[in-house]
Protein backbone atom coordinates (compact mmCIF):
# COMPACT_ATOMS: atom_id res chain seq x y z
CA UNK A 1 0.00 0.00 0.00
CA UNK A 2 1.10 3.01 -0.82
CA UNK A 3 1.07 6.38 0.90
CA UNK A 4 -0.21 9.40 -1.16
CA UNK A 5 0.82 12.05 1.11
CA UNK A 6 4.73 10.63 1.35
CA UNK A 7 6.64 13.21 0.02
CA UNK A 8 8.91 10.52 -1.99
CA UNK A 9 5.85 9.39 -3.77
CA UNK A 10 5.45 12.41 -6.65
CA UNK A 11 3.47 11.13 -9.39
CA UNK A 12 4.03 12.91 -12.57
CA UNK A 13 1.23 15.20 -13.50
CA UNK A 14 1.29 15.70 -17.45
CA UNK A 15 -0.67 19.09 -18.25
CA UNK A 16 -2.39 20.07 -21.71
CA UNK A 17 -3.08 23.32 -22.64
CA UNK A 18 -6.63 23.33 -24.51
CA UNK A 19 -5.82 24.66 -28.30
CA UNK A 20 -8.30 27.90 -27.41
CA UNK A 21 -5.92 28.35 -24.34
CA UNK A 22 -2.68 28.70 -26.07
CA UNK A 23 -3.26 31.97 -26.94
CA UNK A 24 -3.63 33.28 -23.17
CA UNK A 25 -5.32 36.59 -21.41
CA UNK A 26 -3.12 39.65 -21.09
CA UNK A 27 -4.53 41.58 -18.18
CA UNK A 28 -2.97 45.08 -17.29
CA UNK A 29 -4.80 44.93 -13.64
CA UNK A 30 -4.90 42.68 -11.27
CA UNK A 31 -7.76 42.37 -8.08
CA UNK A 32 -7.58 40.05 -4.92
CA UNK A 33 -10.79 39.33 -3.16
CA UNK A 34 -11.25 36.68 -0.20
CA UNK A 35 -13.79 34.91 1.97
CA UNK A 36 -12.43 31.88 4.70
CA UNK A 37 -12.49 29.33 1.96
CA UNK A 38 -10.52 30.69 -1.43
CA UNK A 39 -9.23 33.69 -3.04
CA UNK A 40 -11.04 35.13 -5.75
CA UNK A 41 -8.18 36.67 -8.40
CA UNK A 42 -9.71 38.68 -11.47
CA UNK A 43 -7.60 39.90 -14.34
CA UNK A 44 -8.73 42.66 -15.40
CA UNK A 45 -7.87 44.62 -18.75
CA UNK A 46 -8.30 48.41 -18.12
CA UNK A 47 -8.90 50.36 -21.59
CA UNK A 48 -10.27 53.57 -19.68
CA UNK A 49 -12.55 54.63 -19.06
CA UNK A 50 -13.60 51.10 -18.57
CA UNK A 51 -12.20 47.68 -17.50
CA UNK A 52 -13.25 44.32 -18.40
CA UNK A 53 -12.49 41.08 -16.04
CA UNK A 54 -11.63 38.59 -18.66
CA UNK A 55 -10.16 35.64 -16.50
CA UNK A 56 -11.52 35.01 -12.80
CA UNK A 57 -9.20 32.24 -11.11
CA UNK A 58 -10.36 30.85 -7.52
CA UNK A 59 -8.20 29.11 -5.31
CA UNK A 60 -7.67 27.89 -1.73
CA UNK A 61 -5.66 30.09 0.82
CA UNK A 62 -2.92 27.79 0.60
CA UNK A 63 -2.65 27.78 -3.14
CA UNK A 64 -2.95 31.49 -2.98
CA UNK A 65 0.33 31.47 -0.74
CA UNK A 66 2.11 28.91 -3.09
CA UNK A 67 1.61 30.89 -6.16
CA UNK A 68 2.92 33.73 -3.86
CA UNK A 69 6.13 32.00 -3.20
CA UNK A 70 6.45 31.01 -7.27
CA UNK A 71 6.21 34.58 -8.23
CA UNK A 72 8.65 35.36 -5.87
CA UNK A 73 10.69 33.16 -6.94
CA UNK A 74 10.41 33.69 -10.51
CA UNK A 75 10.56 37.78 -10.07
CA UNK A 76 14.11 36.86 -8.93
CA UNK A 77 15.39 34.72 -11.32
CA UNK A 78 13.86 37.09 -13.83
CA UNK A 79 15.57 40.58 -12.27
CA UNK A 80 18.90 37.95 -11.66
CA UNK A 81 19.18 37.67 -15.55
CA UNK A 82 17.28 41.43 -17.40
CA UNK A 83 17.81 43.94 -14.63
CA UNK A 84 15.48 45.02 -11.67
CA UNK A 85 11.73 45.39 -12.63
CA UNK A 86 10.38 49.01 -12.58
CA UNK A 87 7.39 49.26 -10.86
CA UNK A 88 5.28 51.89 -12.54
CA UNK A 89 1.94 53.53 -10.99
CA UNK A 90 -1.13 51.42 -11.78
CA UNK A 91 -4.43 52.96 -13.51
CA UNK A 92 -6.75 53.04 -10.10
CA UNK A 93 -9.86 51.19 -9.77
CA UNK A 94 -12.39 53.00 -8.08
CA UNK A 95 -13.58 51.53 -4.47
CA UNK A 96 -16.83 51.16 -5.49
CA UNK A 97 -16.02 48.98 -8.59
CA UNK A 98 -17.48 46.11 -9.20
CA UNK A 99 -15.83 43.33 -10.82
CA UNK A 100 -18.42 40.62 -11.63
Amino acid sequence: MTDDNNPEHVQELQIKVPEEEHRGSYANQFVVAHTPEEFILDFILATPPVGIVNSRVLVSPSHAKRIVAALQENILRYESYFGEIEVKSAIPIPENSQTH
